[in-house]
């Protein structure tokens, strides 16, 4: 759809570097599982609609992801990494 200016009709061309790199290079791989996402956020979009279970499942995402803090996690990229001692910022 990028390429037939269907989102910049005004602009033709605009998004044709976007849609080469994407095409062509894709070093980050967008399009390399684009069609097992499109899979999951349509599970995700079904599962929406029902309200309680989306409500279970964000409580139990959130319960399972243990603990995260970026300062802890510079903190110990330091300590693992660098092997210099950083107080955590109170």
């Amino acid at each position: 759809m990028m390429r037939s200016n269907f989102f910049s009709p005004m602009e033709p061309g605009i998004f044709e570097p976007l849609a080469n790199n994407l095409m062509l290079s894709d070093p980050f791989l967008v399009c390399a599982d684009f069609e097992a996402y499109c899979a999951v956020q349509d599970q995700i979009s079904e599962e929406y609609q029902n309200p309680d279970q989306w409500t279970e499942k964000a409580i139990l995402n959130v319960a399972n992801s243990g603990k995260f803090s970026s300062d802890r996690t510079i903190v110990e990229y330091a300590k693992d990494i660098w092997d210099i001692s950083v107080e955590m910022p109170k």
